[in-house]
């Protein structure tokens, strides 16, 4: 790989620069992209190996296809670093998950080019649709493409919306990017001639012209429609999407630029549902991240020439605590089950699957799956402990609600990536998981203070006979030494950390450590409140009894989050106590490392500390007279 400039790449500031090239530019611009992207993302780090995979499809999608006009929307969203830098972002890539920069995923407001915002898997075909329902009606012409990546194919989602296309007769193409499997014998020359074949036009019009002769001899032409099917079948695996209404062509090699872009044009030519299979390679032409696309799936900032990866920072993490806790108690109960959806390495259980493998279940993305099959265990004797993100639980909302709390179902959510989450941004970011929790009958909600106290909220959750959500956030804690064993906690129990006066600071999982730091400047009461549902409403009672004022901290929403439980407390057993809130505000925390995340939420020491102080400059001298510290 080379540090020269790119000058086929600097010619290019949108995709009519691109159009307006010979095709014989495209092979050596694909090899500037991808040494451009491994030099770029070897800086600054970002997904990386599922980008590499798309340089040829990116690079023929706006050859073929008139952006922004024709409408390309991305599923997931983690390879197109490649659509940014051919869409007049080559200048701000390095940028890309940075504070201020740009977006990780495609977003709406940031360029006309990114026709959907995404992050979430599997939505590429739905929206797609809707935007060829939109131009159906509005008479526009123009074309839609959805590409998608074989894990979002998991997901159910993806097949309901196939299935609607495929009724309606929806103007669209549906790309599969298929990076699972290598490159095997029947994606070569012949296939993709077969492929070419298939897609031309002259094919195509001998099809229909065919059809419509056969159309006055019903027998010949049921037994044609059978022929054609069994012959296809043969040498391409889409029946399923036959069956659903498209017109499947593939598997083609999706590094074969030529085939791709002759492909392309055929089938922007056609109209209803059609189906495009493409196989490419994840981390495609970087040893490195092609032997190892896991490790290499998004990445800190490396070496580009030795594939070397910046050390991760030091600490034991709360998916680690996780994954020892869950061997531990596994080893201690047979019943235990593991369920997660695709999120094995992430949610630290690996060694689970290694250990207990009958007892491992990953459901790939189908987080609605996962909740019901915990559901169905648990139904009957097993203790099923369902690993999630607390981002990608919200898409099992209506399983958790009427699969698990109506039911009382002992069903144990560890929910990890709770809070904010750094360079991913909004669409990862752990927001909600509190406020939708927190009203489910049933449930128990708690909230860790370190890593010691999460592994004993994962024991108190996992040995209630009814559903329970331990939610932690992303990477290490304070530091705190981890006892052994399997202990449990005393249920709905706060614990005073500190006393001091007038001010009382109720604080939730991991703002208690920058919450004692306040409370130390301000002589105030620090209580780590533990339990989110059910509440300590006698420590809540207590701490408006004996104090001035109450601060509630805690990284999550404040709309119908922890703070509002000590506010429907205090106003159930009608205590007047004066009462503000430090959370999540009501807007969206754009990305950025988690430190320039906190800042902005006012999740810091400072921002608890300017909250504490509006609150008790609003209460009269004459009633506190406590809180000297702050004068």
């Amino acid at each position: 790989m080379s540090n020269s400039s790119c000058p086929l790449l600097d010619r290019i500031d949108s995709p009519a620069d691109l159009r307006a090239m010979p095709e014989t530019d495209l092979l050596p611009l694909a090899h500037e992209l991808r040494n451009h992207l491994i030099e770029t993302i070897g800086q600054v780090g970002g997904h990386f190996a599922g980008n590499l995979g798309t340089i040829e499809l990116t690079l023929a999608l706006h050859y073929v296809y008139d952006t922004p006009h024709d409408r390309l929307v991305w599923d997931v969203g983690h390879q197109t670093y490649p659509h940014k830098i051919l869409t007049g972002r080559r200048e701000q890539i390095h940028t890309i998950r940075r504070h201020g920069g740009l977006a990780p995923f495609p977003k709406r407001t940031e360029s006309p080019y990114d026709t959907f915002g995404v992050g979430h898997s599997s939505t590429s075909v739905s929206a797609a649709l809707g935007m060829a329902l939109a131009a159906r009606n509005r008479g526009e012409k123009r074309r839609v493409a959805a590409i998608i990546g074989d894990g979002a194919m998991t997901a159910g989602m993806a097949y309901e919306a196939l299935n609607h296309a495929g009724h309606l007769r929806a103007d669209m193409l549906v790309i599969l990017n298929d990076n699972e499997m290598s490159i095997s014998p029947n994606v070569g020359g012949l296939n993709n001639y077969l492929t070419r074949l298939l897609s031309s036009r002259s094919f195509t019009s001998a099809r229909e012209g065919s059809k419509r002769v056969l159309e006055h001899l019903p027998p010949v032409r049921e037994f044609a429609r059978r022929a054609e099917e069994h012959i296809k079948g043969m040498v391409t695996p889409g029946t399923l999407f036959e069956e659903m209404g498209f017109h499947y062509f593939g598997p083609v090699d999706g590094h074969d630029l030529p085939t791709l872009v002759q492909t392309l044009r055929n089938l922007r030519e056609r109209t209803g549902p059609t189906f495009l299979h493409i196989v490419t390679r994840k981390g495609k032409g970087y040893s490195w991240a092609e032997q190892d696309p896991v490790k290499y799936h998004g990445v800190g900032a490396f070496d580009p020439h030795t594939g070397k990866l910046a050390p991760k920072a030091g600490g034991v993490s709360y998916t680690k605590v996780f994954g020892d806790w869950i061997c531990d108690m596994a080893a201690r109960d047979e019943r235990l089950v593991g369920i997660t959806p695709a999120m094995r390495e992430g949610s630290g259980l690996v060694e689970f699957e290694q250990r207990f493998p009958e007892r491992y279940h990953d459901t790939s993305i189908a987080e609605q799956h996962a909740v019901t099959l915990a559901a169905g265990m648990a139904c009957d004797g097993m203790k099923p402990v369902v690993a999630i993100y607390s981002t990608f639980l919200q898409r099992a909302y209506d399983q958790v609600v009427h699969d698990v709390a109506v039911q009382n179902l002992p069903v144990l959510f560890a929910i990890d990536r709770a809070g904010l989450v750094g360079p991913d941004g909004p669409t990862h970011a752990g927001s909600f998981d509190v406020a939708m929790l927190r009203c489910l009958p049933n449930f128990t909600l708690m909230a860790p203070a370190d890593e010691n106290e999460c592994r004993l909220m994962l024991s108190t959750g996992f040995e209630l006979n009814g559903p329970a959500a331990v939610r932690y956030p992303r990477g290490g804690g304070p530091g705190v030494t981890i006892e052994p064993g399997l202990q449990s906690l005393a249920i709905g129990r706060a614990e005073i950390r500190r006393r001091g006066s007038g001010l009382a600071i109720l604080a939730f999982g991991t703002m208690v450590e920058p919450a004692m730091e306040v409370a130390e400047s301000l002589d105030a009461t620090l209580v780590n409140m533990r339990f989110i549902k059910p509440l300590d409403e006698a420590c809540v009672l207590q701490m408006a009894r004996e104090h001035d004022a109450i601060l509630t901290v805690e990284e999550s929403v404040v709309a119908g989050g922890a703070g509002s439980a000590v506010g429907e407390c205090l106003a159930a057993h009608d205590v007047c106590c004066p009462i503000a809130h430090v959370g999540l505000p009501d807007r969206l925390i754009e990305h950025g490392s988690r430190e320039e995340q906190l800042v902005d939420a006012g999740l810091t020491t400072r921002g608890i500390s300017e909250t504490a102080g509006k609150l008790l400059s609003q209460i009269p001298r004459d009633h506190a007279g406590r809180h000297s510290a702050l004068r």
